[in-house]
């Protein structure tokens, strides 16, 4: 056997036993977080872990600078769940995305440990009317570990930083200024609430 094909074989290897260790944590991760989960089998049938398979082979390839191969794989698990998660965000461990449809995760968004999401979440941008100048720009939000996001809500801006612990309800537009955190409740119109950021860290 030649040393190139001994090298090809041994990468091909530790590929392909990452994606099992993927596979069992993704499995563990739903078992935990959802209580309606009778089997191991069901969690095949989840869009949380179809996505996030998807998602850890594009967030792969993206690193390494293969960057149509990486949009290619996402946008099969867009069409598969929809949910999008640009291959360039960064996911920390025991990510779930709870049912997911709409769920819109952007390019420069930074997710910490331990993170449960609900359908219709976004993570964006405020504004892209600069086009390319934003490129290499952080324009999406950080959340820490431990936080959970109920649906509907939004948070935007890559200033904006959602602290360690934090429970987000539904239907929120949040957006970071400086120490402030704005809240727009969606529930029954459109009424502001501004509250001290240490407030809900």
């Amino acid at each position: 056997m030649s040393l190139f094909a001994f090298l090809f074989r041994k990468k091909a290897w530790v590929i392909v036993m990452g994606f099992l260790k993927n596979i069992k944590n993704e499995i563990k991760v739903i078992r935990e977080r959802d209580p309606a989960i009778h089997s191991d089998m069901e969690v095949f049938l989840y869009p949380s872990f179809k996505v996030m398979m998807h998602y850890r082979i594009a967030h792969k390839l993206y690193t390494q600078g293969h960057y149509f191969l990486a949009r290619w794989v996402s946008q099969r698990g867009v069409r598969k769940t929809g949910i999008e998660i640009h291959p360039g965000a960064q996911i920390g461990e025991n990510f779930f995305i709870d049912h997911g449809t709409g769920v819109v995760i952007g390019e420069t968004t930074i997710i910490g440990d331990n993170v449960k999401i609900y359908q219709g979440v976004t993570l964006g941008a405020l504004s892209t009317n600069g086009g390319q100048k934003l490129k290499n720009i952080k324009r999406h939000p950080t959340l820490g570990n431990n936080v959970t996001v109920y649906s509907g809500t939004s948070i935007l801006g890559g200033d904006t930083v959602i602290g360690n612990n934090v429970v987000i309800g539904g239907n929120c537009f949040i957006i970071s200024n400086s120490r402030t955190i704005i809240l727009k409740m969606m529930k029954g119109g459109f009424n502001m609430l501004k509250t001290p950021y240490n407030a809900i860290k």
